[in-house]
């Protein structure tokens, strides 16, 4: 009997060993270069295990392979090429769109799937039509007085958390602001109240939470990418699903179901329910009609998307502009003269043309992303068997495809002296001169990101309220280095960041 059991834990442990390596000698195989894979994890155990982002992980192996155009890597046990050639990823994200126009990230529609990111091309290409009236710049100008509003709130909140104390985790501090924006252009809710006291804040604090925080089903879709699909499965928790579910149910009620005049997103979401269903045709076949039904579901989706886009990036990157701007007081001296200037010029008002005249402003924006990309990486999957133009190399229907912006935004070769913070690296000239897909922490391509204008306006309103009233130095506990938080879905600093923030003369 002990023969046997041996013999049997023998055959168990070399089948494991078997289905978890089966895969790794596809790039060998095929010339690729790349890095050594380990049983299970492949080449992303750091990420896995939660020692570093996911986004760093990947960003590594970018750096690792300086001279080569495409490195191969496996995601757990998926075979995953990485794109390090600008011309290949303007081929794959521009040029040869439809090709890749699929993200390869599939779970249940009715958990929140069928929303704008995370939904199949045909899907995504209906609602994209439809939603991108709502990000035009004529949009924007409608709802900007929401912005400017929520940010006299937040200004009043953090002069009286400052009275008494200068050091504070400014990361909680602007995601009050975003929040309470967000809540107002697309939701029509009002928070005037942005403390910890009110019940809104703490719910959208653990909504956050929820929603960005990596939970191991990640890694069973890398290595399972219908599992969830087939078994009608969410990465989301229920408590997100139903959050929303709920929340666009009240909305739809309390306008009895008709767009109102604030012309918000959920008026454009009352406008499709009213279609009941949306009929277009497919890019490939123009004979080939597409409907798409305006379920509860679908609703929900997008009401989750519209929040998680706009909310927690906007934050993230008003967070690192100002930690950057703390640790380089002459490149904030620079943007407070362009702040006091444009204020004073327009007697303290703020339109949608006049902070787009903010020159230097957009460019430490700009700056600040390059840095600090916060979705990481971009990943698409082909729709069919793909040959890379002047390789020989062939992409197989259904293969992941990577590109890292932090890996590019951080290459010496289009950003000389990378590490260093300097705006005038998107003067006008410098812009124009580079390379289309040297630059894209909104991503690049017809599927990018739909709220670009969106997330520049909320962010650019913030930082000019708040730096017309306050200036911020480093602290004592102010990160010498950047830390990202492993356990986030996106690129976030880990702790939040410290920085004193001292009221201005």
């Amino acid at each position: 009997m002990n023969l046997t059991l041996i013999l049997f834990l023998i055959f168990v442990f070399s089948f494991i060993y078997y289905y978890f390596t089966r895969t790794f000698n596809y790039w060998k195989d095929r010339g690729i270069p790349g890095p050594k894979p380990i049983p299970l994890f492949g080449n992303v155990r750091n990420g896995a295990l939660r020692l570093e982002n996911h986004g760093e992980t990947i960003a590594n192996i970018y750096q690792q392979y300086p001279n080569e155009t495409v490195a191969g890597l496996f995601r757990m046990t998926a075979p995953t090429l990485l794109i390090r050639d600008l011309e290949i990823i303007k081929h794959i994200m521009i040029k040869d769109f439809e090709k890749f126009s699929e993200r390869g990230i599939n779970f249940s529609n009715d958990g929140l799937g069928s929303n704008l990111f995370h939904a199949d091309t045909e899907t995504w290409r209906q609602l994209r039509n439809r939603m991108t009236p709502l990000f035009t710049s004529g949009k924007l100008r409608n709802i900007i007085h929401l912005m400017t509003e929520r940010g006299d709130v937040f200004i009043k909140f953090i002069e009286i958390i400052t009275v008494n104390q200068a050091e504070h985790k400014i990361y909680t501090l602007i995601q009050r602001y975003t929040m309470s924006t967000i809540a107002a252009c697309a939701f029509g809710i009002d928070i005037d109240d942005i403390s910890d006291n009110n019940v809104m804040v703490k719910t959208l604090f653990r909504l956050d939470d929820e929603i960005f925080t990596r939970t191991f089903a990640y890694e069973l879709l890398l290595m399972f990418p219908n599992l969830f699909k087939n078994l009608n499965l969410s990465v989301f928790s229920k408590y997100v699903t139903d959050f929303f579910c709920k929340l666009t149910d009240s909305i739809i009620n309390e306008r009895q179901g008709k767009p109102t005049e604030r012309r918000d997103f959920m008026d454009l979401i009352l406008e499709l329910r009213k279609q009941k269903e949306i009929l277009s045709t497919t890019s490939n076949d123009g004979d080939k009609q597409i409907n798409l039904e305006i379920s509860e579901s679908v609703i929900a989706s997008q009401s989750f998307a519209f929040f998680a886009g706009g909310y927690e990036t906007s934050a993230t990157t008003v967070t690192y502009m100002l930690y950057l701007l703390a640790k380089n007081p002459h490149i904030q001296e620079k943007l407070l003269q362009e702040i006091d200037k444009t204020l004073e010029n327009n007697n303290g008002k703020l339109t949608y043309e006049i902070i787009s005249d903010m020159t230097y402003l957009r460019m430490v924006f700009d700056e600040t992303l390059r840095l600090f990309p916060l979705v990481e990486p971009l990943q698409r999957s082909a729709r069919a068997d793909y040959k890379i133009p002047g390789t020989d190399m062939v992409i197989e229907k259904n293969q992941i495809v990577l590109i890292t912006p932090y890996g590019i935004h951080h290459d010496p070769k289009y950003y000389p002296n990378p590490e260093v913070f300097d705006p005038e690296r998107f003067c006008p000239k410098a812009s124009a001169a580079r390379h289309p897909c040297a630059y894209m922490p909104f991503g690049v391509g017809p599927r990018n990101c739909i709220g670009i204008r969106f997330a520049k306006l909320q962010s650019s309103i913030c930082i000019i309220k708040f730096l017309s009233k306050f200036r911020v130095e480093p602290s004592k506990n102010t990160l010498t280095e950047m830390k990202f938080d492993p356990q986030k879905a996106v690129m976030s600093p880990h702790g939040g960041i410290f920085v004193n923030i001292m009221k201005r003369k």
